[in-house]
């Protein structure tokens, strides 16, 4: 853990504080719910009002503002004689959850154009680009998988792969992506994803340590490993006022007793292992007729690869013993290995807080993010900041205005090393 010396500079000098804060709510207002929270999730209408807004305060800015065909937005810096070297890039992204909150992948992204935009004001002096990055459906609440803008650039997916996935209102994400870049006809377009030097992501922790420990920085190590399974049960329609219960094929009850054996199958003594059923849908869907077909998600966690296998196993053999007599089908929609950060770019992250005297410790992240993804080609890093409670996901997701101001400071004194060397 680092503490602050007496004599540090502070942590808005490097960045306009009252800028970003007021950025950061300017965006809420898109897609925002009646409960304080935010419903813009990606490839809507407010995703695409969302991009068009922070569009405009790039070029403003005098940023150069680009896309590409999935979608990612890419505002550029870069310094006269250092054009074509790779750049430092930071970023995250603008979509959220159903009944998420306003910094979730919001903060990340106007941190990123704030260090950029200050970057530049400040004219500091750099030898590589830097790039402040929205990347296209992180959440992966409205179409599967996620993290699908990170993926795309590091050729995980094309666009041929997902373009006919629909979403639970049966829109065809092909289509929902045109109409995104319809919404910014003007941008140019990259065609092909460019190779960077490195990429540093801010974030909300999503936890409750930082906040419990009193500290303002989280020098992020790693991510977690994570697994997408979306489970299909089908049984047979019945009407639930005449066919016996010794004769139906159900598909709910199969599927619900499903759900339980498999969280008393991944109990954890330690706690380690976050096992989530997060979507769960009936079809036909009316009261009155027995379900022929049940669909739900898991969502499957742990830094150790070798438990993730395990576990994965676990829920295959759990599943086919509770089908009874419906037939089942198991998804692997995304697979993510646990990630160890580059230590270099985890050090500048830990040096630049230090210099700054916040307060600080190392940890892992329990949350996915487009940098775990990013981290199979390219050198990674995250700094996070404290949210109230540790509550993310949901309206009531906070934090505290310095704490947002100093972990944009951090972030731009991280991206000035990294783009001076």
């Amino acid at each position: 853990m680092t503490t602050p010396s007496p004599g540090k500079p502070r942590a808005d000098a490097l960045i306009d504080g009252e800028r970003l804060i007021t950025r950061l709510r300017t965006l809420a207002r898109i897609g925002a719910r009646a409960d304080g929270g935010v419903n813009r999730q990606a490839l809507t209408p407010e995703d695409a009002a969302a991009r068009k807004l922070v569009v405009g305060w790039a070029q403003e800015a005098g940023l150069a503002a680009e896309t590409d065909p999935i979608g990612n937005l890419y505002l550029r810096h870069a310094p006269a004689g250092a054009e074509n070297a790779e750049p430092i890039v930071s970023g995250s992204h603008l979509d959220s959850q159903p009944a998420g909150g306003w910094l979730d992948g919001a903060y990340g992204v106007i941190a990123a154009l704030e260090a950029v935009q200050s970057l530049k004001e400040n004219r500091a002096a750099l030898s590589r680009p830097v790039e402040a990055v929205a990347w296209t459906n992180e959440e992966g609440s409205r179409f599967i998988p996620g993290v699908m803008g990170s993926s795309f650039y590091v050729d995980r997916l094309s666009i041929s792969e997902i373009e006919d996935k629909l979403d639970p209102d049966g829109v065809r994400l092909g289509d929902a992506l045109a109409e995104l870049l319809a919404a910014t006809p003007d941008l140019p377009v990259r065609e092909q994803p460019r190779p960077i030097a490195g990429l540093v992501e801010a974030h909300i922790e999503q936890g409750p340590i930082l906040e419990a420990e009193r500290l303002t920085i989280g020098v992020v190590e790693g991510v977690q490993g994570m697994r997408w399974m979306e489970i299909t049960v089908r049984g047979r329609t019945d009407h639930a006022g005449t066919t016996p219960l010794r004769q139906r094929r159900d598909a709910m009850l199969a599927a619900t007793s499903m759900v339980q054996a498999l969280a008393d199958a991944l109990d954890d003594p330690d706690d380690i292992i976050r096992f989530t059923v997060g979507r769960f849908i009936a079809r036909p869907g009316a009261p009155n007729t027995v379900a022929d077909e049940v669909t739900f998600t898991i969502d499957l966690r742990h830094p150790d690869e070798h438990v993730l296998e395990r576990s994965t196993e676990t829920i295959g053999r759990v599943v086919a013993e509770k089908a009874g007599d419906c037939d089942f089908d198991i998804a692997l929609q995304e697979a993510l290995k646990p990630v160890r950060f580059d230590e270099r770019i985890v050090e500048t992250v830990a040096s630049a807080t230090s210099d700054l005297g916040l307060p600080a410790r190392r940890m892992v992240s329990g949350a996915g993010h487009d940098a775990a993804v990013l981290a199979q080609r390219y050198p990674c890093g995250m700094a996070f900041v404290p949210c109230h409670k540790g509550i993310s996901h949901h309206p009531s997701e906070n934090a505290d205005e310095a704490d947002l101001i100093a972990g944009a400071a951090v972030l731009a004194e991280t991206l000035r090393r990294l783009a001076s060397d």
